[in-house]
């Protein structure tokens, strides 16, 4: 019997990619994601392309009903969640705290802690009560450090490393693994959305240098849930060679 993987964020970047090498390794997958058009592309695609079976649900994380209602109508053959991936995430502006735009903070703040707790709450019981699953969050380097007008954002990715540390503590007696990835500079929709829509300032983010792919984090992602039981990577930083730190990078002229 094949293993079921919830990915949430799965209509574009990190969670596309993570949903479509799960499948081509053996997982049948739950696809999340607010953009339902995306998410039945993905499932013709994986489904055509693959033998693993894609079960798609079309909520927003930031919406505690909606999380509710989407796991609870999960048929009995998928509930059996053995891997949780909470991918949904993003930044949204780049401003010094005295001019930040309280939108952008609200939805960083819903997206990146609140959604990733109200799908945890919602999965983590299936797991603790079969006594086995590995869910694994995706954070990045704003979480390890803070850098000039990140505030916010990298706030939301500092409560992502400290849940992922507790969660693994909550989880330790229940055999349920708990993994983090934490990327540098990774060149998906993640800048473009940053910076509202302004694709042409996103792409200059990457000028000069060669940044990580989604598919490089899916393959890292892929590497974490494939470890023997007795296995469980905690936290793997992944940075582009370019790239030193959240604020040094080397980029040609």
């Amino acid at each position: 019997m094949k293993k079921i993987a919830l990915v949430s964020g799965a209509t574009a970047g990190i969670g596309k990619a993570t949903a479509e090498i799960l499948a081509k390794n053996g997982y049948n997958v739950i696809i999340t994601g607010r953009r339902n058009e995306r998410l039945l592309e993905l499932k013709k695609e994986i489904e055509n392309s693959t033998d693993s079976k894609v079960y798609t649900l079309n909520f927003d994380v930031r919406d505690n009903k909606q999380v509710c209602e989407a796991i609870d109508s999960l048929p009995a053959e998928w509930k059996n969640i053995d891997v949780l991936v909470n991918n949904a995430g993003l930044a949204s502006g780049l401003d010094p705290i005295q001019s930040g735009d309280i939108e952008d903070w609200e939805k960083m703040i819903d997206t990146n802690v609140k959604g990733l707790l109200y799908l945890t709450r919602k999965v983590s019981p299936m797991m603790v009560e079969r006594r086995s699953g590995h869910i694994v969050n995706i954070d990045s380097i704003a979480g390890k450090e803070v850098y000039a007008n990140g505030n916010v954002y990298c706030a939301t990715k500092h409560a992502v490393d400290a849940l992922t540390k507790g969660m693994r503590i909550d989880m330790l007696p229940y055999g349920v693994k708990v993994s983090q990835v934490s990327p540098g500079m990774v060149n998906t929709e993640f800048s473009t959305v940053r910076f509202h829509g302004d694709k042409e300032r996103a792409d200059h983010t990457y000028d000069g240098l060669t940044p990580l792919y989604a598919e490089d984090i899916a393959d890292f992602i892929l590497y974490i849930v494939t470890r023997p039981a007795h296995v469980c990577i905690n936290d793997m930083i992944v940075m582009p060679a370019a790239q030193a730190n959240s604020t040094v990078n080397f980029r040609k002229k």
